[in-house]
């Protein structure tokens, strides 16, 4: 199969898209209604879609992916009120957390209708729903018909894309086209909150906490326990999170402590590492760069900053792979706030391994 790549500029002053962009998107839409898939940006990361109420696209999908079947899809709109057709049941809380964060990187599980195919929903009688902000997702999501299905737009396992280089990289010649539209702006998928249950409970934590959702719902809203502890021994409630997933090629362990112990800690495995034919790589705050004797050192941001680590993750760890490291070792993060949604990813790139100085 041959990939198109469509490059779209937002070019207006308020980001808006020309003609010849929308035009385009319209071709990628009628794509997407015809069954094949679109790759597309969002402001999270790149998402691979299809239609959301076609079970043969989105069995497409798990396909380009290699995806477990057992994974949902979210399906993404571009109106609130299209949610009406796609959920069974829409409770007050749904609204109220709409309001407030839609469009934007949040995505509510609900009560599925009939017209969602369980092959969307992983065999769930529920149904996740996403809003995002991005115009070009807006765009394309209406030109398809109003339903996206779209899980991240790479091969499953890896990191996920927030630049389309990395879509080209794994999805080249094995869907129909790849919307070129710049760099996701946050780089970590969308927090998922569960309102089938009460209280409501975060599945995947994201950009939008815990108490944001708390502060909007006016009620404490817990993270699903067994997704912050993998020795806990409890099954995660979302099926996809248990599942390796964002890890690249060399082998990642991340290390936990004060500041000194941590970078004397990973001098030390870099050392023995090296000794034995490694090519090695750090992961560092901004300020602590000069201070790893490593092969490659790949910073996060100035130290605290949550934003711009997250934004940077991915394209970290998709870069490790590009230089060919082998052994991989990364600061840890603050677990609060948005550091949740951060430090999520990183264990499951480096399948928990984690070291406590």
């Amino acid at each position: 199969m041959e990939t198109e790549i469509i490059n779209i500029e937002k070019s207006g002053p308020d980001g808006s898209l020309s003609a010849k962009d929308l035009e385009a998107l319209k071709h990628c839409g009628e794509i997407i209604k015809e069954g094949g898939l679109v790759a597309f940006p969002t402001e999270t990361v790149y998402g691979l879609g299809g239609d959301a109420l076609n079970p043969e696209s989105s069995k497409k999908i798990y396909a380009a992916k290699g995806r477990p079947s057992d994974n949902p899809l979210i399906v993404h709109i571009a109106e609130w009120g299209d949610i009406k057709k796609i959920a069974a049941d829409i409770p007050v809380e749904a609204k109220m957390l709409a309001d407030t964060f839609w469009p934007g990187p949040l995505t509510m599980i609900l009560k599925k209708a009939d017209i969602v195919p369980m092959e969307t929903t992983g065999g769930l009688d529920t149904v996740a729903v996403r809003y995002p902000s991005d115009i070009v997702a807006q765009e394309l999501i209406k030109a398809a018909g109003g339903y996206v299905a779209a899980p991240s737009a790479n091969i499953s396992g890896r990191p996920s894309p927030t630049q389309a280089k990395y879509v080209i990289e794994d999805m080249d010649g094995r869907i129909c086209a790849i919307i070129d539209g710049g760099e996701g702006e946050i780089g970590l998928e969308s927090t998922i909150v569960d309102l089938t249950v009460n209280p409501p409970q975060v599945l995947r934590p994201g950009f939008i906490t815990n108490e944001m959702l708390g502060s909007v719902l006016g009620t404490e809203v817990e993270t699903d326990k067994a997704i912050l502890d993998a020795d806990s021994g409890l099954k995660p409630r979302a099926p996809g999170m248990k599942y390796r997933h964002y890890a690249p090629k060399g082998d990642l362990t991340i290390v936990e402590g004060e500041s000194s112990e941590v970078v004397n800690k990973i001098n030390e495995l870099l050392a023995a590492d090296r000794a034995a034919g490694f090519k090695t790589g750090v992961m560092a705050c901004d300020e602590n760069e000069k201070l790893y004797d490593a092969d490659v050192v790949m910073l996060t941001g100035p130290k605290g900053d949550q934003k711009a680590a997250a934004h940077r993750l991915y394209t970290i760890l998709r870069s490790f792979d590009d230089e060919d490291v082998v052994r991989i070792y990364s600061e840890s993060f603050a677990k609060d706030g948005f550091g949740a949604a951060i430090m999520n990813r990183l264990l499951k790139a480096a399948g928990h391994k984690l070291i406590k100085c």
